[in-house]
Parts: C-alpha cells; sequence; structure tokens
C-alpha cells in the first residue's frame, strides 16, 4: 500500500472527495489544499500526487525541482499543456490505477526557458502550417475542419523575421555554434513523445536523454507551406515527415535572440523578450510517467543539426525585405549558374550545327525506312531542345539578347536540317508515305499536351544539376527533330499537306515547350510575375492560336475513334468486321476486313455497305477484304 500526498486545487475540493478521494482507497494518507502546500514540510521520501491546473503546477514545479520530491499526476481540466508534456490519460480512473500499479519513479528532464519551467511547448512567432492536426477535436470530420481551417490561414500574407540562433554542440573543441537566419517561427518541446505536434515529425526522442527539440520554420514561399498543409490535411498516419523547410536542432542549450523583442508562447502563455535562453535540465524531475509517455531506462544521447536549409546571407536578406512570395524565389548562385548555361546553349555553333545536320539525316531515312529505332536514336543526338529552352526563359525575363540569340540559333538549326531532309528526299527513289511519315502529319490536342509536359521537363531538367541526366529522355518525349524531317519529305515531294501536317506538329512542340517550360521557370522562381506576365501572354496567344487546329484534329480523331468502335462491336448476317481504320472523314473512307464462314459475292458486299452506312449514319467509300472461317 502507498502512502500518498493529494495536493489538490482548492476550488474542487468537492470533486476531490466524491471522485478521487474513493478510487485511491486507503493510500491516502492526507490531503492538501494547494494554497496551504507551503505550511508543510516534504522529505525526498514523501510520494506527491498533484490534481492542479497548468497555472498551478508551473508555479509548483520549481519547488518539486529544488526539492526532488516524487511526484504523481491527475488530470486537472484545465491541466492541458502539463497532461500533454507528462503523457497523463484523460481518464481520471486510469491516471489513478497507472499511479497506484507503477512501483519505481522515473527521472525526466524539465525545459527551462529564461529560468522559468516549460511544461510542454514553446512557441515563437508563427508556426500554424505544423498545426495541422494538432488539435484535441475527435471525429473524423471534426479533424478534417479543422486541418483545413488552418490550411487556409496559409494564404494570409506572412512575413519572416531574423534571428540568431546559437546552440550547444556537446563537443569540447568547439562548444557552440550559431546562425544569423530568417524564420517564420519556432517551435520547443523536451520531447517528441508529449505533444500531438511533436509526435507527428519528431523521431527519436526520450523524455530522459537530457536534450530538447527546436523546429525552426523558415519556408522560402507560401507555396512550401501549402505543399506541406496540403499533404497533412489528408495525412491519416501519426508520423509526418520533416518538411524541407524545416530545420531540426536537437541539443541541451539553446539561445534565441533578436535585434527587436520576440513574442512568444509558453504553454500558450504569451510573453514578449529579445531574448530566449533555453536549457534542458538532466533527470530534474522523480515522476510517475503518464501512461501516455514512452520512457526507455537506456536512452541513446545523439544529438541533431540539421540547418542545412535556413536561409542566410543573400537569401535571408531577400527574405526579410518583402512579404513570403507566392513561390520559391532562385538563389543568386542558381540564378548565374542557369543563366550562364542557358546563354551558351541560346548560341549558333558547330557543333549544334553538326548534331542538327546528322540528326536529320538519320531521322530522315529512319522514317523512310519506316524504323522506329532509327528515329529514335535521331531523337536523342538532336541538341534542338536547348535553344528552345532558352527561349522560354527569355520570353519569361523579357531579355531581348536571350531571345534573338534562341530564336536565331532555332532558325539557323530548322534552316539546315530542311536541306538535309530535301537533298535525301530527293536522292531517294521513295515516294509513297509510310505508316511512320503519317503519324506526324495529323497532329491534335494530345501533341500539345505532350510538348507541354515535355517543356515542363525540360526546365525543370535544365534547372537542377542534380537531374541533367534526363534530359535524353526529355528529347524523345517531345520528337522535334522527326516532324522536321517529315515537313521538310513533303517539300521535297512536293505534297503540301504532309509539308503542312508535319509544320503544324513542329510549331505545336515549339509553342507548348516554351510556354510550359517559361511556366516552370516561374514557378521555380526564376522571374517575378510582374516581370514574366508579359511574355507569358504572349506565349499563351501563340499556343491559343495553334490550338484551333490541334483541337479540329482531336475531334477528329475522336469521330473517328467512335465509327471504329461502332463497326468493331457491330454483328451483321454477313459476319464480323476485324482492322476497321478510317482513312479519311470527307469523303469518309473506311478499310476493314470483314470474317465470314463463306466467299461474299458483289450483292453480299453491297448489303455489307449498306449496313455499315446505317451504323456510321453517312454514305462511306468502302475498302473491304473478306477472311474465310475454314
Amino acid at each position: 500500500m502507498k502512502s500518498i500526498t493529494l495536493i489538490f486545487d482548492q476550488n474542487r475540493e468537492e470533486e476531490v472527495d466524491d471522485l478521487i478521494l474513493p478510487l485511491f482507497e486507503n493510500n491516502i494518507k492526507i490531503k492538501i489544499a494547494y494554497k496551504d502546500f507551503r505550511n508543510f514540510k516534504f522529505t525526498e521520501t514523501d510520494f506527491l500526487v498533484c490534481y492542479l491546473s497548468d497555472e498551478q503546477l508551473r508555479e509548483f514545479l520549481d519547488e518539486i525541482i529544488e526539492n526532488h520530491w516524487k511526484i504523481g499526476f491527475l488530470p486537472h481540466p484545465e491541466m492541458k499543456e502539463g497532461r500533454q508534456g507528462f503523457g497523463i490519460s484523460s481518464n481520471l480512473e486510469a491516471a489513478v490505477e497507472n499511479i497506484l500499479q507503477t512501483e519505481e519513479v522515473l527521472e525526466v528532464d524539465v525545459l527551462m526557458a529564461n529560468g522559468k519551467p516549460v511544461l510542454n511547448k514553446l512557441i515563437i512567432g508563427n508556426t500554424f502550417s505544423l498545426m495541422y492536426g494538432s488539435g484535441v477535436k475527435t471525429g473524423f470530420f471534426a479533424k478534417l475542419y479543422g486541418r483545413m481551417r488552418n490550411f487556409f490561414r496559409s494564404f494570409r500574407k506572412v512575413k519572416l523575421h531574423p534571428y540568431t540562433i546559437c546552440w550547444s554542440t556537446g563537443s569540447e573543441e568547439d562548444k557552440e555554434k550559431s546562425i544569423e537566419t530568417a524564420a517564420l517561427g519556432m517551435v520547443i518541446v523536451q520531447h517528441g513523445k508529449s505533444s500531438i505536434l511533436s509526435r507527428r515529425i519528431i523521431e527519436d526522442s526520450s523524455p530522459n536523454d537530457g536534450l530538447m527539440h527546436c523546429l525552426v520554420l523558415a519556408p522560402k514561399s507560401v507555396w512550401e507551406i501549402i505543399k506541406f498543409g496540403f499533404y497533412s490535411i489528408f495525412k491519416s498516419k501519426s508520423r509526418s515527415t520533416l518538411p524541407e523547410y524545416v530545420a531540426h536542432i536537437k541539443t541541451d542549450k539553446i539561445r534565441i535572440s533578436s535585434e527587436k523583442s520576440v513574442n512568444f508562447a509558453v504553454d500558450e502563455i504569451l510573453l514578449s523578450a529579445k531574448e530566449i535562453e533555453l536549457e534542458s535540465l538532466p533527470k530534474a524531475l522523480g515522476i510517475v510517467p503518464g501512461s501516455l509517455l514512452e520512457t526507455k531506462k537506456e536512452v541513446e544521447k545523439k544529438r541533431v543539426f540539421k540547418v542545412q536549409n535556413l536561409p542566410s546571407g543573400e537569401l535571408k536578406s531577400e527574405l526579410l525585405n518583402r512579404y513570403l512570395p507566392l513561390t520559391n524565389h532562385a538563389t543568386t548562385e542558381e540564378f548565374k549558374w542557369l543563366f550562364t548555361a542557358l546563354r551558351e546553349n541560346s548560341q549558333v555553333s558547330q557543333s549544334y550545327l553538326v548534331l542538327m545536320s546528322i540528326s536529320t539525316v538519320i531521322a530522315t531515312f529512319g522514317l523512310f525506312g519506316n524504323s522506329s529505332p532509327v528515329i529514335i536514336g535521331a531523337m536523342i543526338l538532336a541538341p534542338l531542345m536547348s535553344p528552345i529552352i532558352s527561349l522560354s526563359m527569355g520570353v519569361l525575363r523579357q531579355e531581348e539578347k536571350l531571345i534573338k540569340e534562341s530564336l536565331k540559333t532555332i532558325a539557323f538549326g530548322l534552316a539546315i536540317s530542311y536541306v538535309f531532309a530535301i537533298l535525301i528526299t530527293w536522292l531517294t527513289p521513295l515516294n509513297s508515305a509510310n505508316s511512320e511519315i503519317l503519324a506526324r502529319i495529323r497532329p491534335n490536342l494530345l501533341d500539345l499536351g505532350i510538348a507541354a509536359a515535355s517543356g515542363v521537363a525540360g526546365a525543370y531538367a535544365h534547372a537542377k544539376k542534380e537531374i541533367a541526366k534526363t534530359l535524353a529522355g526529355v528529347a524523345i518525349a517531345v520528337a522535334l527533330v522527326p516532324p522536321l524531317a517529315v515537313s521538310g519529305i513533303g517539300l521535297g515531294w512536293g505534297d503540301w499537306s504532309i509539308f503542312w501536317g508535319a509544320l503544324l506538329l513542329l510549331g505545336t512542340n515549339l509553342a507548348g515547350m516554351v510556354l510550359a517550360a517559361a511556366m516552370t521557370f516561374l514557378l521555380l522562381g526564376f522571374s517575378p510575375f510582374r516581370l514574366a506576365r508579359k511574355g507569358l501572354l504572349i506565349s499563351l496567344f501563340f499556343v491559343a492560336l495553334i490550338s484551333a487546329p490541334l483541337g479540329f484534329g482531336f475531334s477528329k480523331m475522336v469521330k473517328e475513334n467512335k465509327i471504329i468502335q461502332r463497326l468493331s462491336e457491330a454483328e451483321i448476317p454477313q459476319g464480323k468486321f476485324r482492322n476497321v481504320r478510317v482513312i479519311r472523314i470527307k469523303p469518309m473512307r473506311i478499310s476493314l476486313t470483314i470474317i465470314s464462314e463463306k466467299p461474299l459475292d458483289f450483292e453480299e458486299l453491297n448489303e455489307v455497305k449498306n449496313e455499315i452506312i446505317d451504323i456510321v449514319g453517312q454514305e462511306v467509300e468502302l475498302e473491304i477484304s473478306v477472311g474465310i472461317v475454314l
């Protein structure tokens, strides 16, 4: 049987007598109102159980730490922060049972802020993007509503603030490190098991490892907040990975300072100071750990210093001078590297012309040979995509020199490709269009979608050094040289339908890539929207202009597919249709095979034609092959 001294909130004495004392049975030695506890002398052998509010517990904690009293906690209705910080069950019966059944107390750490104990968490500035799902509401719809509400707060204007963060490294050689940065806010907790907030993000944490956790929120754009917020709204698992814009410091001492007073909240109590001294007091409290507090006797004291993504230097200054931008702004180093590469790519060079010539020759021979592998090889070799990406950046940032150089390089590439395509066409004794050629003279909106996606991939691959190896795949996807070669073949044959059809596909690829690549660079932060607006509108105009014939081509494709589907599913007395193909729409001409159990005469074939006219709803010309089932 335990001998317990109960320290209780004098405002709730009736609840203590009616609910708490019966649960402890004969284990309560004495009950003492909180206002009177200083009239009693306790020793280190005494075991105290508290039924106190957060405010009372915060005051009492100084006495407990100083006198090394052993203590347990009961869930007081106004003990929200203490309950989370010490893992106390909200169920009174469960908390009492845990106290009575636990034989040993556990020595846990206490987080101190400017010399005062922190029960659960300390919050500096604005941290709403990490608070999604941290409410105490229960039920799916209540949680979803809370998450959505916090999510839409991300759209308001926010601004970063300057901080200097110093932390203890635990090393004898370099005991302290610091960084001057800009941050939206910070969250400091003693351990990751105490609050829902930290439990979603922090791993490898213990209440008795002598270390605290500091999460520094330093987004470079509102988009980063929205992206993580949207992910948090619909994430069902309890653990979430640390967002890229959040730094994590795990150590025993941290000092946070600013030139102006910093607003912060200790367990939801608002305070202000120019400097906040944080220290984790190791094993300062001997407590009966709550049933929700995960504890280990043997803990690993591993410090964490994930601060590499914190803004510093010029980036810090840029972020402090304005509201947080909608999208990330590229750093000066990223600007310098990318613009150097794009300016080089926009120049006409001997290697560029040679590669354009060779790739066109290979593509033209591959088209005449009806060989897809050869055509793919030409796509990989073609360097035309690079000046197109340079053009998109020039359009985005209104860089006249970059636009002119890129257009000149593209024009030279097209001209030399036409020369070689026409010459090979004249030298080749083939004058009929095969499937590879015909596949590139009827562009539609699907081709525009492919060009747009390829433009995004091309711009992203150019902007990121580490994924430049994917450029070959982008070149294959957008297929710039084959339609150029087909257009040259059309000129060589004097077939204007082939020339214009292939040229439309080439123009589709160019316009789609330029607009999509420019939009990608905008989202990656390589231009403010006010500068990019004119170029984007011009690009959008050309895409809209080219979309009219593409839309017509797409509608024809849809119509053809519907006719093919109707005929393929149709059953007629003479047999079944196979290999249905629409050769042209006006006048409609259809090629198909009819599978029959006997040969069909001319009269029966006319009946088949009439049945097809009834199915498609208009006059048709037919190319019919008859297959006999034996």
